[in-house]
């Protein structure tokens, strides 16, 4: 079995990602048109174990100064086998972000995998502010 990880919006199980995420802690009841307008709008990670979608994450991003890592996941019956940090391996490394200075993400539980890739909380949180409308 082996692993691929693409940027092609094309390969994406529109499908596969809307089940999960509207599933998910952060983005419960998120409908198929918002899932499909969010990845227009990224750049996309698909995780494909044998021609399968596993996995997927998005990046929103000016591709210059700024990338905000979103919905972030791989299937449940695929976790364990290292497949999460492969995929941060390559959104970190991929060409097309490298100018990128300033990453940020929001998780509940997965503080572990996203410190090995030197994210933390902010060493100033007084500089950093958010609106969330519900």
């Amino acid at each position: 079995m082996s692993i691929i990880i693409s940027t092609e919006n094309s390969r994406l199980d529109i499908d596969f990602i809307h089940q999960f995420l509207t599933n998910s802690y952060w983005a419960k009841g998120r409908t198929k048109e918002e899932v499909r307008t969010s990845i227009e709008h990224c750049f996309n990670f698909g995780v494909y174990l044998d021609e399968q979608q596993i996995g997927f994450a998005r990046v929103l991003t000016d591709y210059t100064v700024f990338g905000y890592l979103m919905d972030v996941f791989i299937a449940e019956n695929h976790r364990g086998k290292g497949y999460s940090k492969k995929l941060m391996k390559t959104i970190l490394e991929h060409p097309e972000l490298q100018k990128i200075h300033r990453w940020m993400l929001a998780t509940a539980d997965a503080h572990g995998l996203y410190k090995q890739f030197g994210f933390d909380a902010p060493q100033d949180p007084n500089l950093i502010m958010a609106r969330i409308d519900k």
